[in-house]
């Protein structure tokens, strides 16, 4: 095995232009963040009011719950394919500009089949965005990882905390069938995020040369891989549960439409700073185990808090839920950390989370069907539960300082995204970070 570092394009230090266009580009992946969980949050504080609006049942509630998860996981295979088409810029300006109109088509629509078709439309600029990211962060910013992940997943903390918090004043500002304007004034920040994008010039100090999709079947191979995929899946479950029926359980319980909005928005806020802090620590090995036995007692407290006694401390236990969603920005934090290369983080984070997704998607839906069984929520809290035992098996594998490169490498002759690997150095400084590109020679 040969070890080579090319000299800097040029053979000078990246110049102001440069310096400028990647700071573009940082800025519209946190617009892009902002972005991702707006037209998901905004829909369980109105969820009675649209039940009512659209005349549909409680299992068409949870399907409802589960099709922006679902869709998540369907469109975003679609991700690494045009990424490696097109400029990342236009597949992401493409993707908001899909998703504004489908949150402006199913605050119209007037029967259930379009309500859902609006849906899956709004949904492309979520699940595009939700696979690409990390590859975009692991191409442009390579050694501020964890600074980047914590800021596009504060920015969709914040985006989604604000939704929640803002869809029932709306809806009661609106008066009428006031559930239509809290769903569709979301398709404004997703308009401004992708003006930003149409301003990005082609790729700054990126080459298109080794810009090409990773064959993601073969991700089957790694053990972490699957782990980590496991992991999102169900610490998406836990979440989409939460944002889905939280609120509806809340007010069930006794409080009002506007207390359960304005908890489910804490929820959202408490998870801000977790989300800014959590893959600043998580880049650190020593922290990655701790952090997850920290979010694995907060998921536990919270649930039997929510679940016995929901109206004597529910600030408590959405708050305790919040510290638990923590794995959220942890575990995009591994997806980048557990790959080599851009192209290959952005094959394992279509595969964690399209495949993740589809799990997250049953928890909803699920909630929903039981509930219509059963009439009331104990299905609810033995699904969340036994997800929290899911989430610490496949945590502690995910937690194991392992590349998915090399465990694929070892079972599939030949598999490689570039004929390259790119070893980088975490850099606090304003330049960017050291590398060295390691060529694997076939005699070794």
């Amino acid at each position: 095995m040969t070890r080579t570092a090319p000299p800097a394009a040029g053979g000078v230090r990246p110049g102001t232009d440069h310096r400028r266009g990647l700071a573009l580009i940082g800025l519209a992946i946190v617009l892009t963040g902002l972005n991702l969980r707006t037209a998901v949050t905004s829909v369980g504080p109105v969820l009675g009011e649209l039940e009512r609006g659209l005349g549909i049942s409680s299992g068409l509630a949870g399907l409802i719950t589960s099709m922006p998860v679902l869709c998540f996981a369907v469109i975003g295979f679609a991700g690494p394919p045009l990424s490696a088409r097109f400029r990342d810029s236009h597949v992401l300006a493409g993707a908001l500009l899909a998703m504004a109109a489908g949150l402006v088509l199913r605050s119209l629509a007037g029967g259930f089949p379009l309500f859902l078709a609006g849906t899956a439309v709004a949904m492309i600029g979520g699940a595009l965005g939700n696979v690409l990211l990390p590859g975009l962060v692991k191409r442009y910013f390579p050694g501020r990882t964890g600074l980047l992940v914590g800021a596009y997943s504060t920015a969709l903390g914040l985006g989604g905390a604000t939704a929640a918090m803002a869809a029932q004043p709306i809806a009661d500002a609106a008066a009428g069938e006031g559930w239509r304007w809290a769903l569709g004034v979301w398709a404004v920040p997703a308009l401004a995020a992708a003006a930003v994008w149409l301003t990005v010039r082609a790729t700054p100090g990126a080459s298109r040369a080794t810009h090409a999709a990773v064959r993601m079947r073969d991700l089957v191979h790694s053990r972490m891989a699957l782990a980590l995929t496991v992991f999102f899946g169900i610490q998406g479950l836990q979440a989409y549960i939460v944002i889905g029926w939280s609120a509806q359980y809340l007010r069930e319980a006794g409080l009002s439409a506007a207390t359960a909005g304005l908890l489910l928005g804490l929820n959202s806020v408490v998870g801000l700073p977790v989300s800014a802090l959590v893959p600043s620590l998580t880049v650190r090995p020593r922290w990655q185990r701790p952090l997850l036995l920290g979010f694995l007692t907060c998921y536990v407290a919270g649930w039997v808090g929510l679940w016995q006694a929901p109206t004597t401390a529910p600030w408590l236990w959405m708050g305790l839920l919040a510290l638990g969603m923590g794995t959220f920005a942890m575990v995009l934090t591994l997806i980048g950390l557990r790959a080599r290369t851009p192209e290959t983080t952005a094959a394992l984070s279509t595969v964690a989370q399209g495949w993740g997704y589809v799990i997250a998607g049953v928890g909803p839906l699920l909630v929903g069907v039981l509930r219509g069984i059963t009439g009331d929520y104990t299905g609810m809290f033995v699904l969340v539960l036994a997800g929290v035992a899911g989430l610490a098996v496949s945590g502690w594998v995910a937690t194991g300082q392992r590349y998915v490169d090399d465990e694929v490498d070892r079972s599939v002759p030949g598999w490689s995204a570039t004929g390259t690997r790119t070893e980088v150095l975490e850099s606090a400084g304003a330049e960017a970070p050291a590398s060295a590109q390691i060529r694997d020679d076939p005699r070794d």
